[in-house]
């Protein structure tokens, strides 16, 4: 069966219009993945135990990390479905440091797993900025991202392509979660987005990630080597950002 012919099969004309069915049959697709992913949690590797001497060395060094691993054990095997969730609204909700949580996820879950539960929260937060901008559109974004970053990046739906964003995800100390819901103001597919998206966030992330199980497995060196090196390329990308967007502005389309 088509997408078009689900859409008039599950949400009758008289219901709503094709934009409303849209959203509902995203929203339901979201929530489904959500309730998937709390299955899975219960069945799926479980948090190491933060109670021992490496989580208190931890602990004097990072307070916040300690108590978010503390909080993420102590949900048993719901953990790695809450930590998801964590990761996704970190996107969503700027207050909330991502730094910290890859981080933990490497401590709390070690590299792989922490690495493959951060990207698919970070998928799940870029895909609800994308289509919250998309469904509200620029008047509401507004309100949480100043008008003036958004017109510095309006560049972005004119003469700018798939590769360009790509690049935007990559360059470190760059708002990503600023950069989804301008995304989401734009004609690109979402197909196209959740590719670049993820991609782009995955050496971010797994740099965070390894810096937690270093951490963990009290790898000082380690650790202390990936903090340095995240140091220099945020600032890097911090100080050669703005150089960076304006020659993507000046690039032919």
């Amino acid at each position: 069966m088509r997408e078009g012919a689900l859409e008039v099969f599950l949400f009758p004309a008289s219901m709503t219009t094709i934009k409303q069915r849209r959203i509902l049959i995203k929203g339901t697709i979201f929530a489904l993945i959500v309730g998937l992913i709390f299955f899975l949690s219960r069945y799926g590797p479980q948090p190491f135990s933060v109670m021992g001497p490496p989580g208190e060395h931890i602990g004097k060094l990072f307070t916040k990390r300690k108590k978010l691993a503390r909080f993420l054990v102590s949900l048993g095997p719901y953990s790695s479905a809450i930590f998801i969730l964590l990761q996704a609204l970190q996107v969503i909700i700027s207050p909330i440091p991502g730094e910290l949580t890859g981080a933990v996820g490497g401590y709390v879950y070690g590299v792989s797993f922490g690495f493959l539960f951060s990207t698919v929260g970070l998928t799940l937060g870029s895909w609800a900025a994308f289509e919250i901008a998309d469904i509200l559109g620029k008047p509401f974004i507004e309100r949480f991202v100043r008008k003036d970053i958004l017109d510095k990046f309006d560049f972005i739906s004119t003469n700018t392509g798939a590769v360009i964003c790509f690049l935007l995800f990559l360059l470190p100390g760059f708002p990503k979660d600023v950069l989804c819901f301008i995304l989401g103001l734009t004609e690109m597919r979402l197909s196209t987005f959740l590719i670049i998206s993820t991609l782009g966030s995955m050496p971010g992330t797994y740099l965070l990630t390894v810096q937690g199980a270093s951490l963990r497995s009290q790898d000082y060196a380690t650790a202390v080597l990936i903090a340095v090196i995240s140091v220099v390329l945020v600032l890097l990308g911090y100080l050669y950002k703005d150089r960076f967007v304006h020659r993507m502005k000046s690039t032919p389309g």
